[in-house]
């Protein structure tokens, strides 16, 4: 695939509805307007890339509005170097958006024909996540625990307590949580057993699925 003047042309106008749509972080901003999402879908929807729309991915899944990932992003509030946990690597956009940010990615992916596709197509696009991993998310990845942030890019039921147990004290959690539509919770863990929490609207996302080794 090829990055043409008229893709960049369609992200600067994608770029300018996430600003009117309350997106003001500018290094996110820049972030989304570098990197080509055509290259993270099917084909069949390349023309459509820079529609602020979820699209679907295969495997019954989705590659998220532009508009929610970058939402969830700003609300991550990434510094450089950064632990991040990503539940969820689906097509590997979001990922490739938390490395532009310089943060070091372990991600998570339960459906073996996404994970296959991300792990090939990530480094060929020149994207390095730490671990990029087949298996469940509510499972985390204990062995690498703690993490400074961790995003869940599925809807969740309920907040998976064995993910809040891998967040650093002074951690952040990014969930959706709800069943047919789901609200965007942020978590704050700040003591061994102390978290506080706080709703950021309402969103809607494919399910988190359990059960995947």
């Amino acid at each position: 695939m090829k990055d043409t003047p008229k893709h960049q042309g369609l992200r600067k106008k994608l770029i300018n509805q996430l600003i009117e749509k309350g997106i003001r972080s500018k290094e996110i901003l820049t972030v989304i307007n570098k990197i080509p999402r055509h290259f993270f879908i099917d084909k069949d929807f390349e023309s459509h890339a820079y529609i602020d729309k979820a699209f679907p991915i295969g495997s019954e899944q989705t590659i998220s509005q532009p508009y929610t990932v970058a939402f969830q992003t700003s609300l991550l509030e990434l510094k450089e170097n950064e632990k991040v946990l990503e539940i969820g690597t689906g097509s590997g956009y979001q990922t490739a958006i938390l490395i532009e940010l310089k943060a070091k990615v372990y991600t998570i992916e339960r459906q073996h024909h996404l994970f296959r596709k991300a792990k090939k197509n990530l480094p060929l696009l020149g994207y390095y996540p730490e671990i990029i991993k087949y298996g469940d998310g509510y499972l985390g990845l204990k062995e690498h625990a703690p993490f400074d942030k961790i995003l869940i890019t599925a809807g969740a039921v309920e907040i998976p307590k064995k993910l809040l147990l891998q967040l650093k004290i002074g951690g952040v959690m990014i969930i959706p949580v709800g069943n047919n539509t789901q609200k965007m919770t942020h978590v704050l863990r700040t003591g061994e057993n102390k978290y506080q929490k706080k709703i950021f609207g309402e969103f809607s996302f494919v399910p988190m699925l359990k059960n995947k080794n």
